[in-house]
């Protein structure tokens, strides 16, 4: 502690303001750094309407929910935008020079941008979203990875299936920006013979020969069959055990909280209490919600604490319990309000509010935590059919953000209000979202962003808490100056109104210049 604050505290030991140091300020650790050593691209192969762009997009929604920065990159942006207009499946013929030309050189600035991005802006995956059919194009990108140090997968996408081909065509490519015309025949007719020009000069992987050293998966026919060399990773493998698992068939998650609880009903977080009165109408009114719905193929998974139980339980059908669909653990401060919380410890609520994320409860979880622990729900998700899942508020906002691609700054604080169902229906490039509430009344958990500075909440809480240990204001303010300094904060000015019953004052000033 530095002299200043030993001076001007006077019975502050160093000992007790090491105490002082408000916990869980160390430097935030991405789980990016735990599993990549080196900035990755991803490079998509395969000729178009294989699903290049929607494995594309999942994977990157995938990516980020786990915490490893990830961007698309696809080339059919940047060719758009040197050519302002599209006329015809000519411009991909491989004798049209010009063409030719042009969407060479914008490959050229798309790795550009995936240098800046990896280089520059933090990214750890680059996701080059292309065809990239031929040997010349995949040695120009190894050549511009080789030059980097970069590490590279690449993933192709194999499908002689005519009428999947035909439903991407219809489902994706109709609503393409090269299509402005809606009339199905043409847009049809045009596609069909782009692909045609590409199959001239496809070169797909070879695992025996050309191609056996390269790192890459081929998903044949939307998941059907697989092929996967020389997986050398741990990220490389979270891709393939990824890009394993996601199906494309049509299907609906519901999502919905439990019942309202007793803790619910007194403000308090965690626990394991019973279902309310109100709670046991709402699991009424799920049962005749499903009925309603006709899913009668539906599968329900609850977690293992007693008020999704029983809110399963009313439904009259099987379910599954899930240890790691519990509610996040909130450490010590389980089943305490967040009134509580902020007398009893508040540091730790300030702290919250400034970075609820990564904050983690002392002995308890993060937002962080709860995500790792979800991934083996999403996997199954992506894999099954119908499913219920009636879980908590904040394993719901997970499991949103996925679907959602939500970042983790605005993970903690997705509304998912209790006595409401949320229908989630994968589409082509997202995923739809309908809202069903079911009409019986409830509390409101949710805690809004604050709109107060959160390291202006952390000073007030501090000085709440330590105005009366060192006696005076001065000192307080002095001891805390120093806690400010330890985490960095930036602080120019800062004016607190505090009502304090042990001193007479009600305002005060402090700044520092």
């Amino acid at each position: 502690m530095s002299a200043w604050v030993q001076q001007e505290a006077g019975t502050t030991s160093s000992a007790e303001a090491k105490k002082l140091e408000p916990r869980g300020q160390e430097k935030k650790c991405s789980w990016a750094s735990y599993m990549t050593n080196s900035p990755t691209m991803i490079v998509m192969i395969g000729l178009p309407a294989r699903g290049k762009t929607y494995m594309s997009k999942k994977l990157t929604r995938y990516l980020n929910w786990i915490g490893v920065p990830t961007k698309v990159f696809n080339l059919g942006v940047y060719r758009r935008e040197a050519v302002k207009a599209y006329k015809s499946y000519d411009f991909f013929r491989h004798d049209n020079e010009e063409a030719m030309e042009i969407r060479k050189q914008c490959a050229l600035v798309a790795l550009e941008d995936v240098k800046t991005y990896l280089n520059e802006e933090g990214g750890q995956i680059a996701v080059f979203d292309a065809t990239n059919t031929t040997r010349e194009r995949r040695d120009l990108i190894l050549d511009f990875i080789q030059e980097n140090a970069y590490k590279v997968f690449f993933v192709e996408s194999v499908c002689d299936d005519p009428e999947v081909i035909a439903a991407n065509i219809l489902d994706v490519k109709v609503s393409s920006p090269d299509y402005p015309e809606t009339h199905r025949e043409r847009v049809m007719d045009d596609f069909l013979k782009r692909i045609e020009c590409y199959k001239v000069t496809y070169q797909p992987l070879d695992p025996d020969e050309y191609d056996k050293d390269l790192s890459f998966i081929k998903v044949m026919n939307v998941g059907r069959r697989y092929l996967v060399n020389r997986v050398q990773d741990y990220i490389q493998s979270k891709i393939v055990y990824y890009l394993m698992n996601i199906h494309v068939h049509s299907h609906s998650i519901y999502l919905c909280r439990h019942g309202e609880s007793e803790h619910n009903v007194q403000g308090r977080i965690g626990g394991d209490s019973e279902l309310s009165p109100r709670g046991r109408q709402f699991a009424s009114a799920l049962r005749e919600f499903i009925e309603e719905h006709k899913l009668s193929d539906l599968k329900v998974w609850t977690s293992q604490l007693r008020r999704t139980i029983q809110t399963a339980e009313e439904l009259g059908v099987p379910y599954e319990q899930w240890k790691i669909l519990n509610e996040i653990d909130a450490g010590v401060c389980e089943e305490m309000t967040y009134e509580m919380i902020q007398n009893t410890f508040p540091e730790e609520f300030a702290l919250r509010d400034q970075d609820k994320y990564h904050y983690r409860y002392p002995g308890g979880e993060s937002y962080q935590d709860l995500v790792q622990r979800l991934e083996p729900v999403i996997m199954e998700l992506e894999r099954q059919g119908n499913v219920l899942v009636i879980c908590h508020q904040a394993v719901m906002r997970c499991l949103l953000a996925y679907f959602l691609d939500k970042s983790g700054d605005d993970l903690p604080y997705l509304k998912c209000p209790l006595h409401t169902v949320m229908k989630l229906t994968p589409v082509a490039y997202g995923c739809k979202v309908e809202m069903f509430y079911l009409n019986v009344e409830a509390v409101n958990t949710h805690r809004d962003r604050p709109l107060v500075s959160p390291h202006l909440s952390l000073w007030c809480s501090l000085l709440q808490k330590y105005m009366t240990h060192y006696q005076t204001l001065e000192n307080c303010c002095n001891v805390l100056k120093y806690c400010f300094l330890q985490i960095q904060l930036n602080i120019c000015y800062v004016r607190v109104t505090l009502m304090c019953h042990f001193y007479s004052v009600k305002m005060f000033s402090y700044v520092n210049r």
